[in-house]
């Protein structure tokens, strides 16, 4: 688990801002290929944003505690029905956001 200062967090939802969500969690919730999809995605952007539709019933916030906790991402934010996950690319030199 990586642990961010305030100031860290909060670049990184300045960073999420101009960002377009990659990935909607639906009636299905999250089910191990979604898990995994989002894994694949923190890979290759380190940073990316989640909508959660109206049709899930989960909360959302367990929904981001969750899926942090299996993707072995950070919550950055939790705003309305969006979620910003945050991850360190694993091969140091093909990082993207220095925090």
């Amino acid at each position: 688990m990586i642990n961010i200062s305030s100031k860290q967090r909060s670049h990184l939802k300045g960073l999420a801002m101009s960002i377009d969500p990659i990935f909607n969690i639906g009636k299905g919730s999250l089910s191990p290929q979604f898990t995994e999809a989002v894994s694949d995605a923190l890979e290759k952007r380190e940073l990316i944003k989640i909508s959660v539709l109206k049709n899930c019933d989960d909360d959302i916030n367990v929904l981001a505690e969750t899926l942090a906790e299996r993707t072995g991402s950070i919550v950055v934010q939790v705003i309305g029905k969006k979620i910003v996950l945050f991850r360190y690319q694993k091969d140091e030199k093909k990082r993207k956001i220095e925090l």
